[in-house]
């Protein structure tokens, strides 16, 4: 059967794979800061490798490699892949800082706007509808970040940064349309350069995570860095290819209410006023929004 000139199976296995992206993502905070003992700008750049590694492995078991090299050959693609892996690495590395930095608070507010985002970026760059109700919420979202902007004398930019990186990066993942595991096999080979160099370079000067006397658990949770990182990722790539940008942004919220736990309860954070502020209008737009919907579709 068909449901939106869909196979019903595949809108099935990408709202399935939605789900379990934005749960995974919802609980990670949990493992960035175990890691809290190895500077931001060196997990950032041992997630690239592993996850690279990691990806290129799949290919090779599943003996698609000549995929990748037909993509490294389209450059119109690759060079969309390689600003993908732009804001994919930009969003990774504000969000170790922020786990890092005790602002995991911050972090969910972002991913709490992300999904509004989205919803607008489907409008503009896939035409799809949105209502009024959608309007308003938007709006709501954006008068909550500006009076929280009043508030605190300056803009929430760890949120605003995390929610713009990742919408514009889900936007470049549904352009191109890429098998998921082909796509993020060459988005992390394309940054996998330049994170080694960084390794090597913090390594040579005797900074670097692999030093002697480093704990032998902080080593192989950053080689697990890659796997971690890989597996939600696929599961997203695999959504944004079958489902609309609006039914992701719905089942996005799953993301941001995990992270927000993980802050407050876990790790004992306490927001400040203007945060509070913020939250209380996006989570208003929220609302608006989960409310308008007669149901996920």
């Amino acid at each position: 059967m068909m449901k939106n000139g869909k196979p019903e199976n595949t809108e099935f296995a990408g709202t399935s794979a939605a789900f379990a992206a934005y749960f995974l993502w919802g609980v990670l905070p949990i493992y960035w800061k175990l890691l809290k003992g190895v500077e931001p700008m060196q997990v950032l750049a041992h997630r690239v490798i592993w996850a690279g590694l990691f990806c290129l492995a799949l290919m090779v078991l599943a003996r698609r490699l000549p995929g990748v090299l037909v993509l490294i050959r389209n450059g119109r693609k690759l060079r969309l892949v390689a600003l993908a892996s732009l804001f994919a690495c930009m969003n990774w590395g504000l969000y170790i800082w922020a786990v890092d930095a005790g602002r995991v608070t911050e972090a969910a507010l972002g991913y709490f706007i992300t999904p509004l985002l989205s919803v607008a970026f489907g409008v503009v760059f896939f035409r799809e509808k949105a209502d009024r109700w959608t309007r308003v919420a938007v709006a709501a979202a954006c008068l909550g970040i500006g009076a929280a902007a009043i508030a605190y004398g300056s803009i929430p930019w760890v949120s605003l940064l995390l929610a713009l990186s990742f919408a514009v990066y889900g936007v470049i993942k549904k352009r191109l349309g890429l098998d998921p595991l082909t796509g993020l096999t060459v988005e992390t080979l394309t940054a996998f350069p330049f994170a080694l160099i960084f390794i090597v370079i913090r390594q040579s000067a005797g900074q670097g995570a692999f030093a002697a006397g480093a704990s032998v658990w902080t080593l192989v949770l950053l080689c697990l860095s890659g796997a971690v990182t890989a597996f939600p990722l696929l599961l997203f790539a695999k959504a944004a290819n079958t489902i609309s940008l609006q039914k992701m942004g719905f089942i996005q919220y799953i993301s941001p209410v995990g992270q927000l736990f993980m802050g407050l309860v876990v790790f004992g954070e306490r927001p400040s006023p203007a945060l509070l502020i913020a939250f209380a209008g996006v989570l208003i737009a929220v609302l608006i929004y989960l409310l308008s919907r007669k149901r996920p579709s």
